[in-house]
């Protein structure tokens, strides 16, 4: 991986495109793997017999499994950053696909979810300092370019399910290893280059926050408070949309996948925007908009027809992920030299959070119905009201 932009500050210049790129599309095949996981559901829970509890299970322990590690190995990073270590999460991806295609016992499944959860744990934290040392001080626009392939990959992973997964059957999931083990060969070539540039700026000291670590701490736990929140709507979409489609409109599996594809595709669009405006106006007024300006449209939701649920989830989609790239944003000005473990609190411990919160909704569908779980998810963004404790970013 060669790159002839030099690390020079905020200058269009420095930003390292090709970086950018390869780091996107290897966030999109990780993210791929994730969202194959919950796009397959009503195929695995068709032959291994299983309940909503169960369902919610797995991605608890894939969520979780992400969320204890991701913060750890932020920390970790920080004090010694190991770009090289991408190729490994990788790998550790690979083998969590290929026990997803062979397994014939639920625990095997647990297993492949749990894998996957680490290759998460593994990636996020060292592939977000990557992006933002590739940024050349353009972080909201690195971040969601970053972000994007992410998104992109969880969009598509419904899609090939759809059309590879269904028609073809579970063991078909192995193909996607492939796409694993190409992932792996990039982020080698990626390490290696981000292991250059950090030894080339090892001296240049991190610049100390503006405000008192009580500020920093009390706005961090509101940034995760928000993430969270975006994170158990998001959960209850990806393991149950389908669900609550098939029995409330009686649409096929194929058809109740392509709209959870409208969903993730508004996400990725969401949070492209997101940075770029941020970059703009500021992140704060972008958080404002999309925890809070979804309200009216998840509160429709569950009360609509097919058509507007249609649109609805474009909408809510594109509003709603277009704060994740803010916040990071916000939370890496507000801890400046602490990206691993920034990255290891929002992608790993608010996402594993909402893993969680997807086992808790499984329980509640169980016992009040899969329409139920979308009546309450509805007010989850009255949580936006928390921005007003964020400090203003003039001082950053």
């Amino acid at each position: 991986m060669t790159e002839t932009a030099t690390f020079r500050g905020p200058g269009a210049s420095a930003t390292a495109w090709t970086v950018l790129i390869a780091i996107s599309l290897c966030h999109m095949i990780n993210d791929i793997m994730q969202s194959m996981l919950a796009a397959i559901y009503p195929l695995l829970r068709q032959e291994f017999t299983l309940s909503y509890w169960q369902i919610g299970l797995m991605t608890f322990s894939f969520q979780v499994t992400a969320s204890l590690l991701q913060p750890v190995v932020g920390l970790i990073t920080d004090k010694k950053p190991m770009p090289r270590s991408l190729a490994v999460g990788m790998g550790s991806t690979f083998f969590g696909v290929l026990l997803l295609a062979l397994a014939h016992e639920y625990w095997v499944l647990l297993t492949g979810a749990m894998l996957i959860g680490i290759g998460s744990a593994v990636f996020h934290p060292e592939s977000s300092r990557v992006a933002r040392i590739a940024s050349g001080g353009r972080f909201g626009t690195a971040q969601s370019l970053f972000q994007l392939g992410g998104n992109f990959g969880t969009a598509l992973g419904p899609l090939l399910a759809a059309f590879i997964v269904v028609p073809l059957g579970r063991p078909s999931v192995a193909i996607f290893s492939v796409a694993a083990m190409l992932g792996s060969a990039i982020l080698w070539r990626v390490g290696t280059w981000a292991e250059g540039r950090r030894r080339a700026a090892a001296h240049k000291p991190a610049a100390p926050s503006p405000f008192s670590r009580r500020r920093v701490a009390m706005a961090i736990v509101v940034l995760a408070l928000l993430t969270f929140t975006k994170n158990i709507y998001t959960a209850s979409i990806s393991s149950y949309y389908t669900f609550f489609l098939i029995e409330k409109f009686d649409l096929t599996t194929q058809q109740a996948q392509l709209m959870l594809f409208l969903f993730l595709g508004g996400m990725a669009g969401g949070v492209m925007l997101g940075g770029l405006v941020g970059d703009k106006i500021g992140p704060l007024k972008v958080i404002w908009f999309s925890i809070l300006g979804i309200l009216p449209f998840t509160l429709a939701l569950p009360h609509v027809g097919l058509a507007a649920t249609g649109a609805l989830t474009v909408v809510i989609g594109l509003i709603l992920a277009s704060a994740f790239p803010a916040i990071v944003v916000f939370a890496q000005e507000l801890v400046p030299g602490r990206t691993g473990l920034i990255a290891g609190i929002f992608f790993g411990f608010a996402f594993g959070m909402g893993g969680i919160a997807a086992a808790v909704l499984g329980v509640i569908a169980d016992a009040r119905g899969i329409e139920y779980v979308y009546q309450i998810c509805a007010y989850l963004p009255l949580m936006g009201l928390l921005t007003i404790f964020l400090p203003r970013m003039e001082r950053l």
